[in-house]
């Protein structure tokens, strides 16, 4: 996990914006295939609070959807809308 610090917006709402990185084993057509990626995601309020916080490298789950960045914008960003912290326990 990659993190910008902890900023507000002029209407004075907490956000951190921030990069996660997946691998996980998925099944396509019958067969396992092995995928990765890096995602940008953005978080507002509880959950940008909770995430400045956190220690990074923690492992999340994340609920939320995806929107492109800016009104213009290609890229897609996803916007946190429920963090979990995922333990080894």
């Amino acid at each position: 996990m990659e993190r910008e610090a902890l900023r507000h917006t002029p209407a004075g709402v907490p956000i951190v914006r921030f990069r996660v990185a997946h691998e996980s084993t998925q099944s396509e057509g019958g067969v396992a295939r092995k995928v990765g990626c890096e995602v940008r995601v953005v978080a507002a309020q509880t959950e940008a609070r909770l995430l400045a916080g956190a220690p990074l490298g923690s492992d999340l789950r994340i609920a939320g959807f995806l929107d492109r960045q800016g009104k213009t914008g290609k890229q897609l960003v996803l916007h946190a809308t429920r963090i979990e912290f995922i333990s080894d326990n």
